[in-house]
């Protein structure tokens, strides 16, 4: 998509007619304007030459954006810099002071009798002129108005501009006239005719219009910079320059030179000047700015880092792998700039509107003028029943309804680490009923962890990880691997192991400590080993729980068996929680068979599981979901990006493959599935500001057109001034810029409680206990108390469980009647014994 910027749009109509004549060049297959941000984006094959013309056809000046290949992402300057404000302050301060004199001199003077000069005693023509010439000066001041407003109208596009320019000229040259009749009767000696004429000087009015829109610009274009701030933010998080190791010595060069494969050296305090992976050094380092998780994230040699994190603790050497545009800084810079720079499916709906709007009102501005001329014959009152219609109906809040939500919402997201690629995602995402969720990698960490460590009679749990560590140590299969990550992270060190054998399918053998020692599958030790019938039973169960049990034999010695499984992310099963208390279907989806799937969706808490689905499968699954409503799917690997494509909504991890991010309509920076509600609760807010927006800007143009026409003055008395009418013109789009900015204060991670039970079940624990405590049988380490802790925490009741596996309790903190079928319940799913309670 090529980005433009468009000078000279006022509202609406502008950006509607700038759309109409850009999709009208050949090769232009779509455009999007942002009254907003003044910018434009156009896909297609046409030239921006042919673009450029287009919009300077249509009235309005356009230029293509320069984006410098190669060049860092930290502007020069700053382009989203608020230069529209200062010009408007000023043009605010001279009007208003011009304007204060004006008022001295036409309703002081009229209407309270305030002094003037002895010149000015009986000098109804003196007067005249001086609020004339007054109302002159403010004019030229806003000239603006009269310029973009005549240019709409000669090319056939009136807009906003359009309304406030022929307002205040009609009240300015209908006072010129009555003016000249001032003088005609002082020359005829007529006082009493020329006091008449002097009642319908309106130069007060052509003035304050100009001023009262102008008060509302400034108000508008203060708040459509803050709009501005999340993605000014993120640009002025670009460092400026870079310390490179050259030659074994140290050279601060700027950003804008590093290359891929230069290595760069980042001591602690400073930002991370472009992304790369670390050669030495271990190091804290905060990505906030990125992720919006506040913890930081541990590196070592091997992790990546990216551009504009902070290193917090250590020395780091590290070589750039993506620089300039391609780092991941300017990667969430250009999502947000260019779904800021697309358009909502709802904005339609405005556009449509605001295309015949202008002219629209024009025409009733005249019938107005006719209607009152006819009914009341005074020409004067007539044009002011006109003037109130243009200057009340400018529909510059219709314009601004959608793309300062769009703007603002966007801008949240990407505080937050949640990126929206297109303002159709952003909008689509608060609309979808299914969330369709891969599970390796999404619900589950998508690689293998110990979860269970349970030793034969007689059998220390430290016997049984060394001879598994010793051997597993030599094995390359991923549940060795984990095995061993386990081991090495409780102090243990693998003992010398000769002959050594994998056997495919079975298991692992080979010589330690002078006994044949060997681990493997059930059947395999089984052969080599006397287990007994309780660890068999165990062993199944863990089976049956999704895991993958090993026993572990000396000699004829049954050891015991460790349990290997994808466990799952920490904050999973609250999300799906959460995104069923939404409303909303959750559905997981797994190339694993059904057993294992099933076990992985009762502890996630998935009500529908679909298990042994290929790559090519699961798209297949997400177009049979989209028969039952709108669908999100949720991905991080290759294999996920057909179904990312293939849904209404593609939402990838952000730890997933750049296949997946690419084909995802929505990119979650962190791999957590809170922040998939995070993104819904956001998409939602946005959908809620803009329908808002959207009704008071019709409501408020429904109401108060017919009221500035009259229509009520016969029924109910009801009349406005062209002066009251600019203001609340000006107050219209002020609140609906206003209102959009509320989004700041949304609450992303906010969820609604458990929905309590109405009574308790025959088998409730006393509910008159605030804590309790539970007896749990199988806990051997600290791993097994988070289990327990986390399976006992899920529980409503439930507001904390410490944990202990030396005692072998689980003491609860309750926030509601406590239920002991319920505690059993986790407790066993979680592949542990339940004893009782105390």
């Amino acid at each position: 998509m090529d980005q433009y910027n468009v000078t000279g749009m006022s509202c609406a109509a502008c950006s509607a007619r700038v759309e109409k004549a850009v999709r009208e060049v050949p090769g232009v297959t779509q455009c999007a304007v942002n009254l907003l941000t003044n910018s434009m984006g156009v896909e297609g094959s046409a030239s921006p030459d042919a673009v450029i013309a287009a919009v300077t056809n249509a009235g309005y000046g356009a230029s293509l954006k320069n984006e410098s290949k190669g060049a860092s992402s930290a502007p020069k300057g700053d382009p989203l810099e608020d230069k529209e404000t200062p010009k408007l302050v000023k043009r605010l301060i001279v009007s208003a002071a011009v304007l204060a004199v004006l008022m001295y001199f036409s309703m002081g003077h009229a209407m309270w009798g305030w002094p003037l000069p002895a010149f000015f005693h009986g000098n109804h023509a003196a007067v005249g002129i001086v609020q004339m010439l007054l109302a002159g000066i403010i004019m030229v001041v806003n000239q603006r108005f009269f310029i973009s407003g005549f240019r709409g109208l000669t090319h056939r596009a009136p807009n906003m501009d359009t309304l406030v320019s022929m307002g205040s000229m009609t009240a300015f040259l209908w006072s010129v006239w009555a003016l000249l009749r001032i003088t005609r009767a002082q020359l005829d000696g007529s006082d009493e005719l020329a006091m008449k004429y002097m009642m319908q000087l309106n130069f007060e009015a052509a003035g304050m219009i100009l001023t009262l829109i102008t008060v509302g610009k400034t108000l508008e274009a203060r708040s459509k910079g803050k709009t501005t701030d999340a993605l000014r933010g993120l640009m002025q998080l670009a460092p400026k320059t870079a310390v490179l190791e050259i030659d074994g010595r140290e050279e601060t060069v700027p950003v804008e030179k590093v290359k891929p494969g230069d290595v760069f050296i980042v001591r602690p305090g400073e930002n991370i000047p472009v992304d790369g992976e670390v050669i030495s050094g271990e190091s804290a380092v905060n990505e906030a700015s990125l992720t919006g998780e506040s913890i930081p994230a541990d590196k070592s040699a091997g992790d990546r880092v990216s551009a504009a994190t902070v290193n917090q603790s250590g020395f780091l050497r590290c070589r750039a792998t993506r620089v300039g545009e391609d780092t991941t800084l300017s990667q969430i810079i250009k999502m947000v700039s260019e779904a800021s720079a697309t358009k909502a499916p709802i904005a339609k709906i405005a556009d449509k509107v605001s295309a015949v709007f202008v002219p629209v009102v024009i025409g009733i501005a005249l019938v107005t003028f006719l209607v009152w001329a006819v009914c009341s014959k005074d020409v004067g009152y007539s044009l002011e029943r006109a003037v109130s219609v243009l200057v009340i109906s400018c529909p510059c809040a219709l314009g601004l309804a959608t793309p300062v939500a769009i703007m603002v919402g966007s801008g949240k997201g990407a505080r937050n680490g949640i990126l929206f690629k297109t303002a159709v995602s952003l909008e689509e995402t608060g609309r979808i009923g299914i969330v369709a969720l891969d599970k390796t990698g999404t619900i589950t960490k998508g690689e293998p962890t110990v979860t269970d460590v349970l030793s034969a009679d007689g059998v220390a749990a430290e016997e049984l990880l060394q001879v598994a560590f010793s051997l597993e140590k030599q094995s390359e299969h991923p549940l060795a691997k984990a095995v061993c990550v386990y081991a090495s992270e409780r102090g243990f060190a693998p003992e010398p192991v000769s002959a050594f054998r994998a056997l495919p399918g079975s298991g692992v053998e080979g010589m330690l400590n002078g006994q044949v020692c060997f681990g493997g599958s059930m059947k395999y030790a089984c052969e080599r080993a006397r287990v007994s019938d309780d660890m068999k039973s165990r062993a199944e169960a863990l089976a049956n729980d999704g895991k993958t049990p090993l026993l572990f034999s000396s000699g004829e010695c049954f050891l015991g068996v460790i349990a290997v499984a994808d466990v799952l992310k920490e904050d999973s099963a609250r999300a799906i929680g959460e995104l069923e208390e939404m409303g909303l279907s959750v559905v997981m989806l797994t190339g694993d068979n059904e057993k294992t799937a099933a076990a992985v969706g009762r502890t996630a808490g998935v009500s529908e599981v679909v298990a042994g689905v290929l790559p090519d499968g699961k798209a297949q699954v997400v177009r049979g979901l989209k028969s039952r409503g709108k669908v999100a799917m949720v991905g991080d690997g290759v294999n996920d990006a057909p179904a990312l494509t293939g849904a209404d909504v593609g939402i990838a991890i952000g730890a997933g493959t750049d296949v997946a991010i690419d084909a995802a309509d929505v990119v979650l920076m962190k791999s957590g599935l809170s922040d998939v509600t995070a993104a819904i609760r956001l998409s939602r807010a946005v959908l809620r500001k803009i329908k808002q927006n959207l009704f008071w800007a019709f409501f408020y143009n429904a109401l108060l057109i017919p009221m500035a026409a009259g229509v009520f003055i016969p029924v109910l008395g009801w009349e406005l001034d062209p002066m009251y009418g600019a203001a609340a013109m000006s107050l219209s789009s002020f609140c609906v810029v206003t209102n959009a900015l509320l989004l700041n204060r949304v609450d992303l991670r906010k969820h609604r409680p458990h929905r309590k039970k109405s009574s308790p079940s025959p088998s409730a624990v006393d509910a008159s206990v605030e804590t309790l405590t539970v007896k749990v049988e199988g806990m051997m380490c600290e791993h097994c108390e988070k289990h327990v802790r986390e399976a006992l925490e899920s529980l409503p009741f439930v507001a904390l469980a410490e944990v202990s596996h030396e005692a072998g309790t689980a003491k609860l903190t309750l926030s509601g009647p406590p239920k002991q079928k319920q505690i059993k319940k986790a407790v066993e799913n979680a592949g542990y014994g339940f004893i009782g309670t105390e």
